[in-house]
This record gives structure tokens, C-alpha cells and sequence, in this order.
């Protein structure tokens, strides 16, 4: 898995470490990183389809999650998960996000996300329609 670095068009989202983010180690879980890939996604996907906008009938679902971790997060610190999409075919989609320090720009994380939307009723895979893939990759 590359690290590339984000694109001018990707969607930035900023939090803070919680307490309850932090392990018996002193730092974030690995769960709260995959945690935080999974809430800029969202975030992203609604900020350009928000919640009060008519939604599709359709439902995005995790496929497969590669993570890279790199460095540690620790309670309290400020960080920035910045997420886009790097490609669209068929039913699928591959988002990437990078999870960073603001303090000090350093990047946590690294992860690439493979996406399928689905119809909410029947469960079943649907091709992302062609807007939808404009809006996702607006370049």
C-alpha cells in the first residue's frame, strides 16, 4: 500500500483524541484509527449528500480496510484525517485517507478502503451512478 499524499480536492475533517481512544499502551487503539477512517468517510459522503438532502435508497459497506500505522496519538492531541476518493468501478470504490498531527503535520496513519454501495433494500451490489462518481472524484 502507498502513502500518497492528498490531493487539493480532498475532504479534510479535524478531532481530538479522546480519552477513551487511548489503550493500556498510552496511546490511541488501533480500533479508534479504523474507527476514524470510517467517521471522515462519512463525513465526506455528507458533506456533499447531507442528511436533510433526498438520499438514494443505497448504502455504502466496507469491503476491505489496509491500514498503515506509523505513529502514535495520544489523548488530547488535535488531528486531521484528510480522505478522497482514488477510484471508481462498477459497484466499488477505493477511498484514501491519511491521519495526521496538527501540531506538527506528522502522519499517523495511512489507510485505503475499499467501498461497495449497495441497495438498501435488497442488499445487493449497485454501480455507483455517474454522478455520483463525478461528486466523489470531482477532478
Amino acid at each position: 500500500m502507498d502513502t500518497p499524499s492528498a490531493p487539493a480536492h480532498a475532504f479534510q475533517y479535524t478531532f481530538t483524541v479522546e480519552a477513551s481512544d487511548i489503550d493500556q499502551l498510552g496511546h490511541a487503539n488501533n480500533v479508534a484509527y479504523v474507527r476514524w477512517v470510517q467517521e471522515v468517510a462519512a463525513a465526506h459522503w455528507h458533506s456533499l449528500y447531507p442528511p436533510s438532502a433526498e438520499q438514494p435508497p443505497q448504502v455504502w459497506v466496507v469491503q476491505e480496510h489496509q491500514i498503515r500505522y506509523l505513529r502514535s496519538a495520544y489523548a488530547d492531541e488535535e488531528l486531521r484525517a484528510l480522505t478522497w476518493v482514488a477510484d471508481v468501478k462498477g459497484a466499488s470504490s477505493k477511498r484514501c485517507t491519511r491521519i495526521e498531527r496538527v501540531a506538527d503535520g506528522q502522519l499517523l496513519c495511512a489507510a485505503e478502503t475499499q467501498w461497495v454501495l449497495l441497495d438498501a433494500g435488497s442488499g445487493r451490489p449497485v454501480r455507483v451512478p455517474g454522478e455520483v462518481a463525478k461528486r466523489l472524484m470531482p477532478i
